[in-house]
């Protein structure tokens, strides 16, 4: 590494007082250039900011369940109808349409079983092979690339970390220090992984003159042995799972191309690949996990859908109306900004 301070936007979701959490908080930052949740106090100074990058208004998302031998069917079936009806949820995008000069929609388009065996191991580069091979397979013909974000959800016991320097098949403690990062902002010996506190993230990848959104996340839960592996809140894993997800899509509704930015490093024209961000380069899920400590509950909760119609578990997104993590309202928050771009 150099001595080069390289500040970089979050675009990941880790666990309060874990290694992923140091390591992604002294990187954090952009690139050089009244509901609020109980218990919580406003912090006007991780306000979002909109910088012209893309928004994604109309967000379709698809699930794409790795390992497909490994998942319960009882588990997809709650994932898929929890996750769909979160994001379509009124209440819960009375918050999130403040981030947007019109109305905001969510589709959910199904889910698919990717076929073999549980991974022990999933990197950033191969969930985006896993992404690429999806694509050449047709499996994302139909969608929409320009306004879908394609869900990689891992299966019990597959560790998530954010190599990107191969296929990430070794596990954290088998990680070769030779094979050194030439781009990334991490130290080496500052990995992180699932088993110390990441929960997912999102990003894209360019494929034949497209750009293609993704998000993955891992099956939080607590192991056997008493490893925690992602970040265990609810009382079922698939409920993690859940507000993982619910995480990472509303992230990537309103900071799409993040890893953009990221790859341009501390270029000053980064910034403009981004969406909103707080000035410390937060994202809208990422303040309210730090605010709430090692009280998860406080942001991560089970709301009451707007139809009456069940709970879903969520985690609260960051309001600037609230200056802080909001839970679901009646009606939609002010716009957050008056020069946004006008909808087509």
């Amino acid at each position: 590494m150099t001595g080069e301070t390289y500040k970089r936007p979050l675009n990941v979701s880790f666990r309060r007082g874990s290694r992923a959490e140091r390591v992604y908080r002294e990187r954090a930052g952009l690139p050089q250039t009244e509901a609020l949740a109980p218990g919580l106090k406003p912090h006007k100074t991780h306000d979002l900011h909109y910088h012209g990058g893309k928004l994604i208004a109309d967000l379709h998302f698809k699930n794409f369940y790795v390992g497909g031998t490994a998942w319960h069917k009882s588990d997809k079936t709650h994932i898929d109808a929890a996750l769909s009806a979160a994001m379509a949820d009124e209440h819960l995008n009375n918050v999130m349409q403040q981030y947007f000069p019109g109305a905001i929609s969510t589709t959910f388009d199904g889910s698919e079983a990717l076929p073999g065996n549980p991974p022990t191991t999933v990197s950033q580069t191969s969930i985006e092979q896993m992404l690429t091979t999806a694509a050449n397979q047709g499996k994302l013909a139909g969608s929409d690339l320009k306004s879908t974000v394609f869900n990689f959800m891992l299966p019990p016991g597959t560790v998530l970390n954010d190599d990107t320097t191969g296929s990430g098949a070794k596990s954290h403690q088998e990680h070769d220090p030779a094979d050194a990062r030439k781009k990334s902002p991490v130290p080496l010996d500052d990995d992180v992984d699932s088993l110390h506190g990441l929960g997912g993230y999102h990003g894209s990848i360019h494929l034949n003159g497209q750009t293609i959104y993704y998000a993955v996340g891992v099956y939080s839960q607590v192991e056997a042995n008493g490893t925690e592996n992602g970040i265990p809140v609810f009382d079922k894993p698939w409920k993690n799972v859940v507000a993982t997800f619910y995480h990472e899509l509303n992230e990537a509704r309103t900071d799409p191309d993040v890893e953009d930015a990221i790859r341009a490093g501390n270029d000053p024209s980064a910034i403009k690949f981004l969406g909103w961000t707080s000035k410390q380069g937060e994202e809208c899920g990422d303040y309210p996990v730090f605010e709430a400590g090692n009280d998860l509950q406080l942001v991560f909760q089970e709301v009451e859908l707007t139809s009456g119609k069940g709970t879903v578990p969520v985690q609260f997104q960051y309001s600037n109306h609230a200056h802080g993590p909001e839970g679901p309202v009646t009606m939609p928050d002010p716009k957050s900004h008056t020069t946004l771009p006008q909808p087509a």
